[in-house]
C-alpha cells in the first residue's frame, strides 16, 4: 500500500464530517493492542485454606492418608 493511496473509501452516500469522524474513531479504537487483565490479588486468608500440598492421595488407603498430616 502505498502512501497516496486511502485506507477506506465511501462506496455508497454521501457521509457527513461528523459521519466520517466517528468512523475513523471507530477504526482507530479497534486497531489499538488488547491489553492483558490484570492477575487478580488472592488474599492471604484465602490463599492458606487451600495449600499448595493438599493433593488427593489416589490408591486403597487413600481415605485414610486424606486425614493425617502432611
Amino acid at each position: 500500500m502505498s502512501a497516496e493511496e486511502p485506507l477506506f473509501r465511501v462506496v455508497r452516500g454521501v457521509p457527513t464530517a461528523e459521519e466520517l469522524a466517528a468512523l475513523v474513531g471507530a477504526i482507530v479504537v479497534r486497531s489499538r493492542p488488547v491489553a492483558a487483565p490484570a492477575p487478580v490479588a488472592v488474599s492471604a486468608w484465602a490463599r492458606s485454606a487451600r495449600p499448595a500440598a493438599a493433593t488427593p492421595v489416589a490408591g486403597p488407603a487413600g481415605w485414610r492418608a486424606s486425614g493425617l498430616p502432611r
